[in-house]
């Protein structure tokens, strides 16, 4: 996958599902690395 569209899924998923600034982070940091693994 495309480090891109990596990168815009995962903030996607983060704005969608983080509250706070650090559980933001936190669920773009998860997504990034398990849209890793599925390579």
């Amino acid at each position: 996958m495309n480090g891109f569209f990596k990168t815009l899924i995962a903030g996607y998923g983060a704005k969608k599902l983080g509250g706070g600034c650090l559980s933001t982070i936190a669920i773009f940091v998860v997504i990034y690395m398990l849209l890793g693994q599925c390579n």
